[in-house]
């Protein structure tokens, strides 16, 4: 599905990024050192790099060989399978573009399936608890793991490419153009969904075994934007992972772009006065 994407709206993607840019950062479970993840081979391996506000400064700038981001791509999948065969998986994905004409093309995929598990052991367990990292409020990047079990491996995993030559995106089989996405097991207590809104992306799935989330949420007023991913896991034997890639192309700012970004700015900067 391609649309005319807003400025405002392609903003708050831009401004993820700035905050993911500053790290490559990876947060591990107990045993998960070594975990499987069998999507990993379906999305593209960029080199990475650390960025520093110094070159993020750059992307904003008014002044002679400023630098904008030109294309990027924002792509999240988070999956769980459970001991018993069951397996549940959920990717959103967000390619934007800028023409010739300075307009913004965005064009966003979603997939959510379930797979059902056989008549052997889920692995959870009822009498374990992990709660709380759902309150937790933090501006930028946010990785969390809570475990509760045994025999668990669990990845939450950011990625940024900075230098990316040519951004294009990875929807797994099955993705549809579609803005959200969702599935269920048989018996309802396996869950995946994907879903896009004005407010940003979300992933979550759910298991007898836990919760598995992953957001991007914009910046507004009196609050920065944030990149969240989650993983609450409640029994034994299970294997998740949250991975999230930003690709992103920069191109040099052309005289007249720089003269236009600075009059516009200039006009929004005296109505804020006027009011």
């Amino acid at each position: 599905m391609k649309r005319y994407l807003s400025p405002l709206r392609l903003a708050w993607f831009v401004t993820m990024c700035g905050y993911a840019s500053s790290a490559v950062a990876a947060e591990n479970a107990p045993g998960a050192l070594n975990a499987l993840r069998p999507f990993d081979n379906r999305l593209p391996a960029p080199a990475t790099q650390l960025v520093d506000d110094d070159v993020l400064a750059r992307q904003t700038g008014k002044y002679a060989d400023a630098s904008m981001i030109s294309e990027f791509v924002v792509n999240l999948v988070s999956q769980w399978r459970l001991p018993n065969g069951a397996l549940a998986i959920a990717q959103g994905t967000l390619s934007a573009t800028t023409n010739a004409a300075n307009r913004h093309n965005a064009h966003v995929t979603t997939l959510a399936k379930v797979v059902d598990g056989n008549d052997a052991p889920s692995g959870a367990d009822p009498h374990a608890v992990a709660k709380g990292g759902q309150a937790v409020s933090v501006n930028g990047i946010s990785q969390i793991t809570q475990v509760a079990g045994n025999n668990n491996a669990g990845t939450n995993t950011a990625v940024v490419d900075f230098n990316a030559h040519n951004p294009s995106s990875a929807p797994l089989p099955g993705s549809t153009s579609s803005t959200s996405a969702f599935a269920t097991d048989t018996s309802g207590t396996v869950k995946a969904g994907a879903s896009f809104t004005s407010n940003g992306v979300s992933l979550v799935l759910q298991t007898p075994a836990g919760l598995a989330t992953q957001s991007v949420n914009p910046a507004i007023a009196q609050q920065a934007g944030s990149i969240v991913q989650l993983l609450q896991i409640t029994g034994n034997r299970q294997v998740v992972s949250n991975q999230l890639q930003i690709l992103l192309r920069t191109q040099q700012m052309s005289p007249a772009t720089l003269r236009q970004t600075g009059v516009l700015q200039a006009l929004q900067s005296s109505a804020l006065l006027r009011r």
